[in-house]
């Protein structure tokens, strides 16, 4: 008896999001009896009648004759891949490699229409200025669309202030939807800080279909002043400088009030040394009394003569006290 044939794949699922698509399955439980087997994967769209094998040319990948159980058939560019507003079926087989005719049943997904069944993520990046009383929010899509005239993408904005809880509907703002990918967040408190998440909704037009994505994280970002918070802070530093500045002023005058007299004594300067003593102390080979007579003026060293004026009767008095004898009146 000739080996088993292989057993078919089981839980074949597949996997949308964003830009990707992948296929994977499991191998059957009893296919390693039947030695090591690869697996076949085919496609068709609603309007075709035929199987095609997934390949290089007609999807971009080459899921022919593979050992991996899985079928990455993401496509590299906008014009490679599945029609993403088209339905597309897939189905995978197990074969054993060089035996034509030993291959499984086949395994089904059901069909999938990509802008219909994607898992769209958070914008790819969120990038937030702030401004005055406002946030300046840009942003790029989660993925690229092939045609938006068809397919576009709205933006809606959750935020918060910090302080508050975002759980409290009150406290939740959802501004939306914005079709550019340029959003200004106005009339907010300057100087307050605001939490956000941004959502991307893929609309299909045609189908009038849309689709919410995942939110992005959390980012906190606090507003700068407007041109009357700039006025008021300016106000407000200004009395508060002058304010200050009169404090410090009316501690230092009752500083010097309270303790005028050791301010006194602190600045007071000491007696200086007397010219004469500095000079002999500068030269002490010289007399310390020639030195004074040298700084006295001319007019100190003249003599002046002094006359005498006697009458008759003093005289008397004066002979004869000198001899001796009494005086006649």
């Amino acid at each position: 008896m000739g080996p088993a044939g292989p057993v078919r794949p089981e839980n074949p699922k597949i996997w949308l999001y964003n830009t990707e698509q992948v296929l994977s399955w499991e191998p059957g439980l009893l296919s390693h009896e039947a030695g090591p087997v690869v697996y076949q994967v085919q496609f068709k769209y609603p309007s075709s009648r035929e199987w095609s094998d997934v390949t290089v040319s007609s999807v971009g990948v080459n899921c022919s004759k593979i050992s991996a159980t899985e079928c990455d058939f993401t496509p590299t560019s906008l014009s490679r891949g599945f029609l993403c507003y088209f339905n597309v079926s897939l189905r995978v087989r197990a074969e054993l490699p060089g035996l034509p005719g030993r291959a499984s049943a086949w395994a089904s997904v059901p069909w999938f229409q990509h802008y219909r069944n994607v898992t769209i993520g958070p914008p790819g990046h969120v990038w937030v200025t702030p401004g005055e009383g406002s946030l300046v929010i840009k942003l790029s899509p989660p993925f690229n669309i092939a045609d938006p005239s068809m397919v576009t993408f709205l933006y809606y904005v959750h935020y918060w202030e910090k302080a508050r809880n975002p759980q409290a509907s009150a406290f939740l703002n959802v501004e939306g939807p914005f079709r550019d990918s340029s959003i200004v967040l106005r009339d907010l408190q300057p100087l307050s800080e605001y939490c956000l998440q941004v959502q991307a909704h893929l609309l299909w037009k045609s189908q009038e279909l849309s689709r919410p994505g995942r939110l992005s994280n959390v980012s906190c970002h606090e507003t700068s002043a407007d041109a009357s918070t700039k006025l008021q802070r300016v106000v407000l530093v200004a009395v508060a400088t002058f304010l200050s500045l009169a404090g410090l002023v009316g501690a230092c005058v009752f500083l010097i009030l309270r303790f005028r007299g050791l301010i006194k004594y602190w600045f007071h300067s000491p007696p200086g040394i007397p010219a004469q003593i500095e000079e002999f102390l500068k030269d002490p080979a010289q007399h310390m009394l020639e030195a004074l007579d040298q700084d006295s003026p001319a007019e100190d060293d003249a003599w002046e003569p002094v006359s005498e004026v006697s009458s008759p009767e003093q005289e008397q008095r004066a002979l004869s006290r000198a001899e001796g004898a009494p005086t006649t009146l």
